[in-house]
């Protein structure tokens, strides 16, 4: 999972029961070092992967990184070759990762090689189009800007998320173990929560769930989730889009993911 569940630590330090989209089931897993979870996802498939993975099992390659490893056996030709990467991860002052981005890897084949592989036409191979419709224009060169970003903030050397988006090497930062305290449910999120009663949780990891949703689940799920909150209930919402004009609490620069331009940390009845 490219989201960095330290986020949802720092949000929901102090707070009880935590309902969590499953996806991969990182963020479950480590939210059931400190919280009760349930981890909820629509898609069995995915679901009983987030179960392995909760159970000490490694992680898998699934269709996203299958094509992520296509772009990167291509990254040579943009003179991004693994001793220039390995060079740049290894780095942990964040000073030196910008200029080393600047005088190494920021070229005009990296420029024109990432609006190519991030354009519709190459995107809509992999992504359904819902999810497409959330993007925003020119995305090659917002993605630019958000690695930047990111590189000037987070050190290379202590930030798996990199490792595993430039090289596609998958680093744990905490020994995996198995996680005791998760209830799995196979269900749509907002059908899920109404059924649960009221004041049910404490905290909401919601991934990426709104991005090319309709206005009308929009509202079901924000229903939802207030009805199933606490009073003080916080939720964590990703979007790969970009931020409204002052949106506050957005959290995207502290997610060492270095991929969402929207990471909203909210009161769970502001939703």
């Amino acid at each position: 999972m490219y989201e960095d569940a330290e986020v949802e630590c720092e949000a929901f330090r102090g707070r009880g029961r935590v309902f969590c989209i499953a996806s991969a089931g990182d963020t479950a897993r480590r939210l059931a070092e400190e919280h009760e979870v349930v981890a909820c996802d629509i898609n069995p498939a995915q679901l009983a992967y987030a179960r392995r993975r909760a159970s000490g099992g490694p992680p898998e390659t699934g269709d996203a990184e299958r094509a992520m490893s296509v772009a990167r056996a291509f990254m040579p030709l943009v003179g991004w070759t693994r001793r220039v990467l390995r060079a740049f991860l290894a780095l942990s002052d964040v000073g030196e990762q910008v200029a080393f981005w600047t005088q190494h890897l920021d070229t005009r084949r990296f420029r024109a090689g990432l609006d190519l592989v991030m354009s519709p036409t190459i995107l809509r191979a992999v992504y359904a189009p819902q999810l497409l419709s959330s993007l925003p224009a020119n995305f090659g060169q917002i993605l630019k800007r958000r690695l930047e970003r990111g590189f000037a903030r987070h050190p290379n050397a202590l930030n798996p998320y990199a490792q595993s988006l430039l090289l596609g090497v998958t680093v744990d930062e905490r020994q995996p173990r198995a996680a005791q305290n998760i209830e799995f449910v196979e269900a749509d999120a907002a059908c899920w929560l109404e059924s649960c009663p009221p004041r049910s949780f404490d905290a909401f990891s919601l991934s990426n769930i709104l991005d090319g949703a309709e206005s009308v689940y929009r509202t079901r799920l924000g229903e939802a989730v207030r009805r199933a909150a606490t009073d003080n209930a916080v939720v964590v919402l990703r979007s790969f889009a970009e931020p409204e004009p002052g949106l506050k609490n957005n959290r995207a620069e502290g997610d060492r993911s270095l991929l969402w331009g929207i990471v909203d940390v909210r009161s769970a009845h502001a939703l």
